[in-house]
């Protein structure tokens, strides 16, 4: 037998000490009735009591509470096998993490803004495979394609500039590296969702996307930046900025949103382009637009798991409950004095009636 929540078992230790203060409470009023009077007047008005029936319904109820600490520890025992179909989408998410995308003119930063929408869409995600992917001037799969959200979200919180030593922006590189951590065995929809600035003087990223609708992968575009565009932050290794970026002039090297490429980059891949905002609006649209695919089994599997058989102690313990308000809490008739038992005689406490 194994349990499920075994520490709700530790709550056993607790009954001996409930027992123990039950057991005080009756030695307790069995002296508080001593005082009421005469011992054998106090013993002939509760000769009716069922003291033997209570104890029993006490030790009824203990054993119910018992019985009930087990089931919430969730005991199980045997094993059977179950079919699980996983149905959902590929999702590769490719994260642009070079210099540029340190600038402010998102809060508090492009790169932190993309991470959180990246947060909420694995949250908002439901059966759906998510991979990541990091470029900046090279690009590698991060996370391959998986359904562990709470994994997945751990390598994504350590995503930042320093995961890739070379600088500048390769998007056409990234879309081919998206394009290998997809199972092409699968015939789940594959969709590629490019976070990113759009700024690339290295690649062809029309051509990549192309490659990509020739496979049948979906692109969306998330642009993060704005159009007038904001200087580079220059960073030490504590994260703290210590200067911007310059050009071959020596003046300050702007980053600009590029919205016309990742456009170009959507209608390529059949997706759409949406420019980011402090709201986070557009990923409502873009979960609208996932939705709306078709999904396609991702794999189907076969567990083994234990049975649960906590319903069995739960139904005895109701059991015992019921059985207990079935013991009567008195027996017979008390055992009154003969003189108040005298026709016109008055019980103590009672004033006795007049004849007329």
């Amino acid at each position: 037998m194994t349990f499920a929540n075994p520490f709700y078992l530790s709550a056993l230790l607790l009954l001996p000490a409930a027992a123990l203060f039950l057991w005080w409470a009756g030695q307790q009023q069995q002296r508080a009735l001593g005082r009421l009077g005469q011992p054998q007047l106090v013993a002939r008005l509760t000769a009716n009591v069922n003291w033997r029936g209570r104890r029993w319904r006490t030790v009824l109820w203990l054993a119910a509470l018992a019985l009930i600490l087990i089931a919430l520890a969730r005991p199980q025992w045997g094993t059977e096998v179950q079919e699980i179909e996983q149905e959902g989408l590929q999702v590769m998410v490719a994260l642009d993490v070079s210099q540029s995308m340190l600038a402010q003119d998102m809060k508090p930063t492009r790169l932190d803004r993309a991470k959180l929408e990246i947060g909420d869409l694995m949250d908002r995600l439901h059966g759906d495979e998510v991979g990541l992917v990091l470029f900046s001037g090279a690009s590698f799969v991060q996370v391959p394609l998986t359904s562990d959200y709470f994994t997945a979200r751990s390598y994504l919180d350590s995503a930042g500039p320093g995961a890739i030593s070379r600088p500048g922006t390769v998007i056409g590189d990234a879309i081919r590296t998206a394009l290998t951590g997809f199972d092409p065995n699968l015939a789940s929809q594959k969709v590629l969702i490019l976070m990113t600035d759009g700024e690339d003087r290295e690649t062809d990223p029309l051509a990549a996307a192309q490659e990509a609708a020739d496979q049948d992968v979906i692109i969306y575009t998330i642009g993060f930046g704005t159009p007038e565009g904001e200087p580079v932050p220059e960073t030490d290794a504590a994260g703290q900025i210590t200067g911007y970026k310059t050009d071959q002039n020596g003046d300050v090297a702007i980053s600009r949103l590029d919205e016309t490429t990742l456009q170009a980059i959507a209608q390529t891949g059949s997706g759409r382009y949406y420019r980011a905002s402090a709201g986070g609006h557009e990923l409502d649209s873009l979960l609208a637009e996932i939705d709306s695919l078709q999904k396609a089994a991702l794999q189907t599997r076969f567990e083994t798991r234990y049975i649960e058989r906590y319903q069995i102690f739960l139904a005895v313990a109701l059991l015992l409950l019921v059985a207990g308000e079935f013991i009567p809490d008195r027996v017979g008739r008390p055992v009154l004095p003969r003189r108040w038992a005298r026709r016109g005689a008055a019980l103590p406490g009672r004033v006795a009636k007049s004849r007329p």
